[in-house]
């Protein structure tokens, strides 16, 4: 009976060794890969330092199923973050159509708290607060969220690298970045990054189902002294068929915003 313990446990211990190991080497991949997808993610976000504040007109052009097409017009203007610890500031406003003309979206964002976003609807002479539970719906019909409409702050996220290929004319990072906040209407989001400019090329966003809802692709990027902006944005919904592609015109830069340019305060004065 002693004999055969000793077999036991000559035999046992060499496995739970191996398991250990095996282990060790899967967690040591896992944590290698969450630090190259943090990395890789960083690298981009920084590319964007130092533009002080921008003002840009657009066009958004909305798409139904059938391929019906309504247009829009409006200007977007940032305040850029001090530091990585707190968000941009942006306003976006609407000039037409008529029936939307002065509706203006104020964003602050945030890293783990959740944004501070609130709507001026003229119609109404009101500022609404939109709280963080509704910042996944649609805004103003659009199929870009409220929640897309605030900066992609690098440290929202935790970041898992997936595998490198092909998108387009470069080769991209793909990485996997899951919403540290609370309420987002996002599971997951996939992003391509390239690896020539390390700018945003495409990404795909799940639903809290998991399943996968909308496509992002940005194109046309031009640079600005070293900033790079995408010029052409298509978001695309997989699920009922309809797309909202937001043209940019050409961007200024260091225009001489402030902070009381951006408080919610000024919406209802807004011409």
């Amino acid at each position: 009976m002693k004999q055969i313990s000793i077999k036991m446990r000559d035999f046992v211990w060499p496995a739970v060794a191996a398991m250990l190991l095996v282990s060790f080497a899967e967690n040591a991949h896992a944590n290698s890969d969450i630090e190259r997808g943090f990395e890789i993610a960083a690298r981009s976000d920084r590319t964007d330092l130092g533009f002080g504040d921008s003002e840009v007109e657009l066009t958004m052009v909305l798409r139904n199923a059938a391929g019906q097409e309504s247009s829009r017009s409006l200007k977007i203007t940032t305040l850029e973050k001090p530091d990585e610890s707190v968000g941009d500031k942006s306003l976006v406003v609407f000039d037409t159509p008529r029936d939307i003309e002065g509706t203006a979206l104020l964003s602050h964002a945030k890293i783990l708290d959740p944004d501070d976003q609130w709507l001026y609807l003229p119609a109404l002479k009101r500022v609404k607060r939109i709280s963080s539970a509704n910042k996944s719906g649609p805004f103003v019909g659009s199929e870009f969220a409220f929640e897309d409409f605030t900066a992609i702050e690098l440290n929202k996220f935790d970041y898992a690298y997936v595998r490198e290929e092909q998108c387009g004319e470069f080769i991209c990072d793909v990485v996997e970045r899951t919403p540290r906040y609370e309420n987002s209407g996002y599971t997951k989001q996939v992003s391509w990054v390239d690896q020539t400019d390390f700018q945003l090329r495409k990404v795909e966003f799940y639903d809290r189902r998991g399943d996968l809802l909308k496509v992002l692709e940005l194109t046309d990027y031009r640079n600005y002294d070293g900033v790079w902006r995408a010029h052409k944005l298509s978001m695309s919904n997989v699920q009922t068929n309809k797309q909202t592609d937001l043209i940019y015109g050409d961007y200024t830069f260091n225009t001489g915003l402030a902070a009381n340019d951006f408080v919610k305060g000024r919406l209802s004065r807004l011409r």
